[in-house]
């Protein structure tokens, strides 16, 4: 743990990460934000010990050895879970499958967590040799968020996706029988899901996804009991992986409004949705420089390196003007409208970012843009937290974990002011809770 995060929990009178407590702790006079949707409790009390929840809401009576720590003015809310990031795909500006070691993802996760992060979801390109030891470890509480996620996944040979991985990363079959037996060889492995990646990335590459390969995925991971999620981008790609039994869309629909026949066939299919708007966001942000990038909040969770790519006038100006920057705002645009459409017609909404899969895609950071977003795009700040913390955990079938309630693990966010009314309070990170103790946030802030 690094020395300002050391300092930072011993003010807020915080165990330091991987010490459980055995005493209960309470956090009193906060505002409790449970992640159901439902108006926060306010002047409220949380109890936990050992990890877990022990009660939640006003008037909990304490045991005599409680360790108690006054959060007036503060809010509690789940942490957050990712349904859709990459670990392991890069460092400082750089990506490689070099970079895919365990010392590397557990930097990754631990930023994720500093920024209340405490599931992530490593939605591909994993290799199983590391991934599969560090997901039990991380499910023992060893590391420092909880870790789930598809081990390879399945793409396309000469198409999707255009990344440079090593070959035990990713299959890319050629007949239906090679990808049957992917879906075998990761089921074996104890992938969490399958992920295949179906579209030619805006006719940049020369082929997309056989539909017999899909169909083959599907009908091979369902047999084995495992949802596939797919990454898409346009609409004509959704319906069809949808008719094909698809049950997750791994990111929104970009190119086109969603007509109700497709919002018709989501709902009736409990098919879930997963936005991904922090990620055309992400293509152009760092260069149009807006306030936001210039946090400290922000600055925190930015390598070096980065740091000098995005302030460098000349990468700034290469990287906001141009076909790729034009086609990631409209990209964006069109997305903000489709989830406030498919959200409205309830449309079961999951959270995630891609971040990870590029430098620009930064851990943590992500998922509060995308929150923002979310709130941008006409959805109650209530209602983005809670397909931020129980829909999320609900699209991952985790029944332990979203809610802030009695038997459920003590994963937890406590910041500053109230973003049940402004969603920009939930980067006022003070401190997560997860596995029984407490990590500060990325930047210290001390109870006022």
């Amino acid at each position: 743990m690094k020395p300002r995060v050391i300092v930072a929990a011993f003010l807020l009178g915080l165990p330091v990460a991987g010490h459980a407590q055995t005493a209960p702790v309470a956090l009193t006079h906060i505002r409790i934000i449970e992640g159901t949707g439902a108006p926060p409790v306010e002047n409220g009390t949380v109890l936990m010990q050992d990890g877990a929840i022990v009660a939640a809401g006003r008037d909990i009576p304490l045991p005599p050895n409680t360790r108690v720590l006054d959060r007036s003015g503060m809010s509690v809310l789940p942490g957050l879970i990712s349904d859709h990031s990459h670990i392991g795909q890069l460092q400082g500006v750089q990506t490689g499958p070099q970079f895919y070691t365990a010392d590397t993802i557990t930097a990754e996760l631990a930023q994720y967590r500093r920024y209340g992060v405490t599931t992530v979801t490593a939605l591909g390109n994993n290799v199983p040799r590391v991934f599969d030891p560090m997901r039990k470890d991380a499910h023992m509480g060893l590391l420092p968020a909880d870790l789930f996620g598809v081990d390879q996944g399945i793409g396309v040979p000469k198409g999707a996706p255009p990344v440079h991985v090593a070959p035990d990363q990713l299959f890319r079959p050629r007949t239906e029988a090679e990808a049957r037996q992917a879906v075998d060889t990761m089921a074996a492995e104890g992938t969490d899901l399958i992920k295949i990646w179906v579209d030619d990335f805006d006719h940049s590459l020369p082929v997309k996804m056989d539909p017999a390969i899909i169909k083959a995925v599907v009908d091979e991971a369902h047999q084995k009991h495992l949802r596939v999620a797919a990454h898409i981008h346009d609409l004509d790609d959704a319906e069809h992986v949808v008719t094909a039994g698809v049950d997750i869309l791994a990111h929104g629909v970009r190119d086109r409004f969603v007509p109700p026949s497709f919002v018709a066939m989501l709902k009736e299919r409990g098919i879930w949705y997963i936005p991904t708007l922090e990620l055309d966001e992400a293509t152009t942000a760092w260069a149009d420089q807006p306030a936001w990038v210039k946090t400290p909040f922000v600055e925190a969770g930015l390598s070096a390196p980065l740091q000098q790519q995005i302030n460098n006038p000349a990468w700034q100006q290469e990287n906001k003007a141009g076909g790729k920057a034009d086609f990631a705002r409209t990209s964006l645009a069109t997305n903000l409208q489709n989830l406030k459409i498919l959200w409205a017609a309830g449309v079961k909404i999951g959270f995630g970012t891609d971040s990870g899969a590029t430098p620009l895609r930064v851990a943590g950071v992500a998922e509060h843009r995308e929150l923002a977003l979310m709130v941008q795009a006409g959805l109650p700040p209530l209602q983005a937290l809670h397909i931020a913390t129980e829909e999320a955990a609900a699209l991952l079938d985790l029944h332990d974990r979203g809610v802030i309630a009695a038997g459920k693990r003590a994963d937890m966010l406590v910041v500053a002011g109230n973003p049940a009314n402004v969603i920009s309070d939930t980067d006022r990170v003070v401190e997560t809770w997860g596995n029984g103790s407490a990590v500060a946030g990325p930047i210290p802030l001390t109870p006022r």
